[in-house]
């Protein structure tokens, strides 16, 4: 059945992605094979596919498809992720629609209920990854909820708390109030606001006083008075309740007469004001506002550093939705404990976190709220000093879209730094290949700091952790409920723990948990460790990172021994899309335009070891022609009696033609298999792009026209077959539909072919002849265009003697594609003619008589001279600084491209004018 004229994407798009699945193709059976592994990043079960889906998973299935076409036996891992915060926030924003809300059900209800959504709706990503044609494993589709997962996830928070390697403990966490949840500093995106700083005077205790001085570099007073006071600055005055000292840096000179004092918080009831101590650390910065700063452990990052280290007492102000707190004893009786506590009283840790130093007043209040009335009620003390407008960076969550508040509070913690050792080794000794190597900086710039990882999280859909109280507040960590019982004794009552793990915990077990783990499967041995996780930089610290931790603990080796690192997908300005710039592209958008094949080979193209790309509608446009002239030219192949090949290794040639194809055909396997080799996406996608549009479609099949026998159909067969498998790791549709039409081979697939492996030598004569005609037609083609002459022109033309065995050789083409009128061996006669110079070799084509010469100089001349002059105009523009560095990136990369474009348009017309002679 002949093919048909049109080629329709859509069409073979849902034809072949049902066909290879429906078929197991994507996991054929090769026990004996080599096995090559790669899992995929879990999209989130709420996720639907955006860009950055798109590059991160056509790389993983080029990959994969080439892999499999070498004859391995690929595994692509394919699964969700359950998305805690994100799924949880999904079904209760429906509860919500339906003006019900989560505490109304049990937790088990709620579950149930998310489970529910997940069978209706969860999962369309998917289908849209089918659309993309990933050949993914989907048949053995993993789900971080499955039972077998949940038991992997189970054991090994067990047996890290065995290990001492996971604890419980009080510290610092990000809080979201909108989900009532901690989440990690890694899900936190600080911005820079309008906001104001606050300078307040904390007067100083039974009113002593100080000689306060300050004193400019010289050492010159610039100020000097009598204080009883000192002066802190806050963005944040809602906090000052909590304070549990005031601390100067020791260098600094003007506080030295009070360091050691106590001072009174400048709020709450007159006659029950705390007393804070005025101490000396290294955080605060002598230079920045009064060089005082006030230390709140339990609702800043820094100040809780500083409360650690000199032990000051960390006081929590804030409930789960970080309004102050109503719980625990009346102001004045916390606010008496807590001034016997700065004086030295010991308290327990419990003890200080029980006290609610929130006043009555500003009990209950929103945290904002509480801030206007505490300042109001400051200045009108008299003690407000000043106010000043400020920008300052502001902690969002990245799911809750509200400002995080640092809390202190109790959570679940894994000893990151001692798990951070093997993978840093792993990187340093080469078991681990990051690629590119520019990242391995940062990954260990980032592991040597490691802070402890806080892995729980208070939500209801998750992996609940395995952990149980006792009534006197002893926990027992096992795998069930009834060794928690075991190990706490008979007529104990236990209660078991509320919250859950952190998403990104679960997730660093997908290269082994996957493949059947803690079950020691025959999967589990062939295919870990995994040869390569692609992965967006982005997810280096949540996930990448976690993987390598978990991986060689719990496998004893690492979970690949690649981690190939790629850039964003960007707005075409280079911008970061964003649904609130409005430059979000949806690749499904792009795949129903272009079709999945020019999506995929645009980011195969343009993904360069890591560097951001710019989405591009003429490239995509261009990667959609480029599919049609692949099917235009199967249809010449056709018609012509070229049908599939039976052979993997070259068919016999002798016409130069063939044996310079086949040529050709070496050097792009060659040069795919070493971009591949390197990861270079690049260069093998435009390796196979330049030798299909420029060698084959373009020059092959026209130095063949008119003259198809046996030899040229097989060869021309065989290239064809070549260049299909060759591609088919970028356009998998469209090859798969050439490869199946142009020959009788549904039992054969593409997708299960075999590489191309031609065993045969480039053929040096053969390749210096056509490539010396693709030149000279080349040349000649361009100097018609350069004079004004049409295409079908047939000049004269006067060759060196030198060239007489090669022309004779090549005349039939000469003759059909140069169309010279007539070839000659002797000297040009006298007069203007254009001088082509190809390899050394100079061949004149006299223009006496063919045009105008003087007309054409004077044309060619005033061309030149315009192009010349826009090409020294931008020039100037490229060479001002003050242009490169002030412009927009966008202006200043349209001025380059510019000025590269007028300078190839004066090199031409240069060109043009030199063949006038």
């Amino acid at each position: 059945m002949p093919m048909e004229k049109t080629f329709d994407p859509a069409a073979i798009e849902a034809k072949w992605a049902h066909e290879w699945e429906s078929r197991g193709l994507f996991r054929p059976e090769r026990p004996d094979a080599t096995p090559f592994t790669i899992v995929n990043p879990p999209p989130n079960v709420t996720g639907a596919l955006h860009i950055g889906h798109a590059l991160d998973n056509t790389l993983q299935d080029v990959l994969v498809r080439y892999e499999r076409l070498r004859g391995k036996d690929a595994l692509w891992v394919v699964g969700m992720d359950h998305a805690g915060i994100a799924t949880q926030m999904v079904v209760e924003r429906q509860l919500n629609e339906r003006q019900q809300k989560r505490t109304d059900f049990t937790r088990e209800e709620f579950v149930g209920k998310v489970w529910e959504w997940k069978a209706e709706s969860g999962g369309q990503i998917t289908g849209q990854l089918r659309r993309l044609g990933c050949s993914m494993d989907w048949s053995r589709e993993q789900f971080t909820m499955d039972p077998h997962f949940t038991q992997a996830v189970v054991k090994v928070f067990v047996d890290l708390h065995k290990k001492g390697l996971i604890y419980r403990d009080k510290r610092l966490v990000n809080w979201d109030p909108a989900l009532k949840t901690a989440i990690s500093d890694l899900e936190v995106e600080s911005h820079e606001v309008p906001g104001h700083m606050w300078h307040f005077k904390y007067p100083l205790a039974g009113g002593e006083t100080y000689t306060y001085v300050e004193r400019d570099a010289e050492g010159n007073i610039v100020l000097q008075e009598e204080r009883d006071y000192i002066s802190i600055a806050t963005t944040r005055p809602e906090t000052m309740l909590g304070d549990g000292a005031v601390a100067v840096h020791p260098d600094d000179e003007r506080y030295r007469p009070i360091v050691g004092k106590y001072c009174e918080i400048p709020v709450g009831p007159k006659e029950h004001r705390r007393l804070i101590p005025i101490i000396t650390d290294e955080y605060p910065d002598p230079h920045f506002g009064s060089g005082a700063v006030k230390i709140t452990g339990a609702h800043d990052e820094n100040d809780y550093g500083v409360a650690q280290r000199n032990n000051i007492p960390m006081y929590r102000l804030m409930d789960e939705v970080a309004a102050m707190r109503t719980d625990g004893p009346s102001y004045v009786e916390a606010a008496t404990r807590a001034v016997e506590i700065a004086h030295g009283a010991p308290a327990t840790a419990a003890e200080i976190d029980a006290l609610n130093l929130v006043p009555e007043a500003y009990r209950g209040l929103d945290r904002y709220e509480a801030r206007k009335r505490v300042i109001a009620d400051i200045d009108a003390e008299g003690l407000m000093v000043k106010v000043e407008d400020k920008l300052i960076m502001q902690p969002f969550g990245d799911r809750g879209g509200v400002v995080i508040e640092p809390m202190l509070t109790d959570q679940w913690y894994v000893d990151a730094a001692t798990l951070a050792q093997p993978p840093m080794a792993a990187v340093r000794d080469g078991r681990i290949n990051i690629v590119p190597k520019t990242w391995e900086k940062t990954f260990f710039n980032w592991m040597e700091n490691i802070q402890p990882w806080c892995v729980s999280r208070q939500l209801w859909w998750g992996h609940r952790i395995p952990a149980w109280y006792a009534e006197d507040g002893s926990i027992f960590v096992a795998e069930t409920e009834e060794e928690a019982q075991a190990q706490a004794g008979a007529g104990i009552t236990l209660t078991r723990d509320e919250d859950v793990l952190d998403t990104w915990f679960s997730s660093a077990l997908w290269p082994f948990a996957t493949l059947g783990w803690p079950e020691n499967t025959d999967l589990l041995k062939r295919h870990y460790p995994n040869d390569v996780l692609i992965s967006g930089f982005d997810i280096l610290f949540f996930w990448d990172a976690r993987m390598a931790m978990q991986g060689m603990e719990f496998m004893g080796d690492v979970p690949w021994k690649t981690l190939y690192l790629h850039g964003l997908v960007r707005a075409p300005d280079g911008a970061k899309m964003s649904k609130s710039k409005g430059n979000v592209v949806d690749p499904l958008g792009l795949i129903d335009r272009y079709g999945a094949d020019a999506l995929r080979f645009f980011m195969s193209a343009m993904e360069s070891q890591g560097r951001d790309i710019k989405m591009d509608d003429a490239r995509l446009a261009g990667y959609r022609n480029f599919a049609t002239k692949l099917w235009n030219a199967a249809r010449f192949c056709e018609a012509n009696g070229i049908s599939a090949s039976t052979s993997l290794e070259a068919p016999p040639a002798s016409l130069p033609v063939n044996r310079w194809i086949i040529g050709e055909v070496v050097d792009t396997v060659a040069a795919m298999d070493k971009a591949f080799a390197a990861y270079r996406f690049d260069d093998a996608a435009n390796a196979i792009y330049s030798f299909a549009w420029d060698r084959f479609c373009d020059w092959y099949l026209e130095l063949i026209k008119g003259a198809i026998d046996d030899e040229t159909k097989a060869v021309a067969g065989w290239v064809l077959d070549q260049i299909l498998v060759m591609l088919h790791p970028f356009m998998p549709f469209i090859t798969e539909e050439l490869w199946t039409g142009l020959g009788n081979r549904a039992d054969y697939p593409l997708i299960t072919a075999k590489w191309p492996a031609p065993n045969a030598a480039r053929d040096a004569d053969a390749s210096a002849d056509i490539d010396w005609l693709i030149k000279l037609v080349s040349e000649l083609r361009a100097a018609k265009s350069e004079l004004g002459l049409p295409p079908g022109a047939r000049l004269a033309a006067h060759f060196p003697a030198s060239l007489k065995p090669r022309t004779e050789k090549l005349a039939a083409q000469i003759d059909r594609l140069a169309r010279l009128e007539a070839v000659r061996f002797d000297p040009a006669p006298a007069g203007a003619s254009a001088q082509l110079v190809i390899e050394g070799e100079t061949i004149a084509v006299p223009l006496e008589g063919v045009i105008d010469i003087a007309a054409e100089r004077d044309r060619l001349t005033k061309a030149l001279a315009a192009a010349a002059k826009e090409r020294d105009g931008l020039a100037g523009r490229l060479n001002n600084p003050s242009f490169v560095e002030r412009a927009k990136p966008e202006a200043v990369e349209k001025a380059r491209a510019d000025h590269a474009a007028k300078e190839a348009e004066a090199d031409r017309l240069n060109a043009a004018l030199a063949r006038l002679g």
